[in-house]
């Protein structure tokens, strides 16, 4: 079965392409009482906050019709940013060479969070090395990657 981030990702992303965004990934954050709904998206030229909001609109409309989400929840819609999180496996190539902090499901010799450089994907996984180590990573085992950016 299907998590409810993918759910969500087949319902909303033709929403999002037809207004010319890419739909970068999605959090669903679900805490008791306390439901999150955060959508990323993407577009060559940038994200503004009228995007933002625009994006919102229609996606709340499609969330009102459909239904879901049980319960209340907030919908936030964001960019990215430079510390982007990384959802897809093909996400992972174009940040090859770039610092890497990457929390797994569940621990991989002895270890749940890695940091290091993303060297790139090995079939279904990632490469990170992590000072002298290089390590081979499923992208199922893995529960959130972010970028660092540069400074």
């Amino acid at each position: 079965m299907a998590s409810k981030e993918q759910q969500l990702q087949h319902l909303l992303a033709p929403t999002v392409e037809a207004m010319g965004f890419e739909l970068w990934g999605i959090e669903y954050l679900s805490q008791g009482r306390h439901t999150l709904l955060r959508i990323y998206i993407e577009h060559e030229d940038g994200i503004s906050v009228d995007d933002c909001a625009a994006v919102s609109e229609q996606v709340s409309s499609v969330l009102d019709v459909e239904d879901p989400i049980t319960g209340d929840y907030t919908l936030e819609v964001s960019s990215p940013g430079m510390d982007r999180l990384l959802f897809k496996l093909e996400q992972f190539p174009a940040y090859a060479g770039e610092m890497i902090e990457l929390r797994l499901r569940s621990a991989f010799e002895g270890r749940r969070k890695f940091k290091g450089v993303l060297k790139g994907i090995e079939g279904e996984d990632v490469v990170v090395q992590v000072d002298d180590h290089e390590y081979l990573l499923p992208h199922s085992a893995i529960e959130k990657a972010r970028v660092q950016p540069r400074i």
